[in-house]
């Protein structure tokens, strides 16, 4: 099944302007597919190396040498995260040649956790995040939502022949996540067992408010540890913190950041659940949704548009606002239900906010209707593809 990615498109028009393009994002999210039909399709010559083959590591042994070497011709490095030395060497190297599109970095940490990938290659280098599948790359079919919600969007697990086999790829996937590639993406000493409990927790946490002490409690760790961890699994694009929205007001907010297990295929998975009837009838149906909601959101804003949730401690609430410079341009509640209603919370939230746009979705594929003058009910679907353009432009 040959899907387009909205990564593909955007990685072209960048490689025509930098000298180095970085794609970054979760492992086995499809970062080396996009990177090679990118390279086709711009019919240039481009030499792939990965940076976890031994052999294709021992060739940057000397890695000004090496490129020089390679001066005349593309590279594809994966892995870049492998070799934090490799980033100071580039900017001399692109710094002699400024010629775009010579650099094709792919790596599964973000630059900010990786030593000398921010400070090294700035304004040499432009970072894009390269995600799981996103339900607008899907073809619409009667069950495509409900499927792509359930599995979530790593390639080989969406396109898995059936819930076993996808159950199978899920647990492997944490397995070796858990075991091998979270220390060797950071080159740390991390514990699998508290690793994996804490993610189990996470799971059972999913789109709550964190709290380092609760949970340094429950794996009887010491906060700073906590604090560690779930700062390399947002680093290795696992997790995602979604921060509160501050603005002035006499009204205390809740000043702690969301968490939210980013693919709800690897959710489910850490929750036991194996198949979507099961997830129907679970208790964590209604967090499930809303992070899903969210994850597909943020992944098709501009960096001129941020994402954030709002709460106060008198109930004011809202799933999640998304601002362009300090003006709120849409507020969201997420709500797994086919007959919403706007709650007082919401309500407060849209006073306080003083949004005019705003958003009930729920997972209908209904067409959207009013509540009332100033919130709308929409499908997930309609809201991706005609309202948050609008939004956003």
């Amino acid at each position: 099944m040959k899907i387009k990615r909205i990564a593909e498109i955007q990685v072209a028009k960048l490689l025509k302007q930098f000298p180095a393009v970085g794609l970054v994002g979760p492992r086995q999210c499809g970062k080396t597919t996009i990177a090679t039909i990118v390279q086709k399709q711009l019919k240039s010559k481009a030499v792939y190396f990965d940076l976890e083959s031994p052999a294709d590591l021992r060739k940057f042994s000397d890695i000004e040498f090496f490129l020089q070497q390679q001066q005349d011709t593309n590279l594809i490095i994966d892995e870049v995260q492998r070799l934090p030395d490799l980033f100071p060497v580039l900017r001399s190297v692109i710094d002699r040649k400024k010629k775009a599109g010579r650099f094709l970095l792919l790596g599964s940490a973000t630059p900010e956790m990786v030593k000398g990938a921010s400070e090294s290659l700035a304004r040499r280098i432009y970072y894009i995040e390269a995600y799981p599948f996103n339900i607008t790359e899907l073809a619409q079919k009667k069950n495509t939502q409900q499927k792509h919600w359930f599995r979530g969007g790593f390639p080989d697990a969406y396109l898995a022949k059936n819930d076993e086999a996808w159950f199978l790829w899920m647990d492997g996937f944490v397995r070796t996540f858990v075991e091998r590639d979270l220390n060797s993406l950071f080159g740390s000493n991390f514990s699998p067992q508290i690793m994996f409990r804490l993610w189990r927790m996470l799971a059972h946490h999913h789109a709550g408010i964190w709290n380092a002490n609760s949970f340094a409690k429950g794996l009887d760790v010491s906060q700073t540890t906590t604090n560690r961890y779930l700062d390399h699994l947002e680093g290795a694009y696992m997790i995602r913190k979604l921060a509160p929205f501050h603005m002035n007001t006499k009204k205390r907010l809740v000043k702690a950041p969301k968490v939210y297990i980013r693919d709800t295929g690897l959710l489910h998975y850490l929750l036991d659940i194996h198949q979507f009837k099961t997830l129907y009838n679970n208790v964590a149906v209604g967090n499930s949704w809303e992070g899903y909601v969210i994850e597909q959101i943020i992944q098709l804003l501009p960096r001129t548009v941020y994402p954030y949730y709002y709460r106060t401690h008198d109930g004011s609430e809202m799933d999640l606002v998304l601002v362009k410079g300090v003006k709120p341009v849409a507020c969201i509640e997420i709500k797994y239900s086919t007959s919403p209603s706007v709650s007082k919370g919401m309500t407060e939230s849209i006073k306080d906010l003083s949004c005019k746009s705003n958003y009930i979705i729920t997972p209908s594929t209904d067409a959207a209707y009013y509540l009332n003058k100033q919130v709308q009910v929409t499908g997930l679907i309609d809201f991706l593809q005609h309202d948050l353009p609008k939004l956003i432009k």
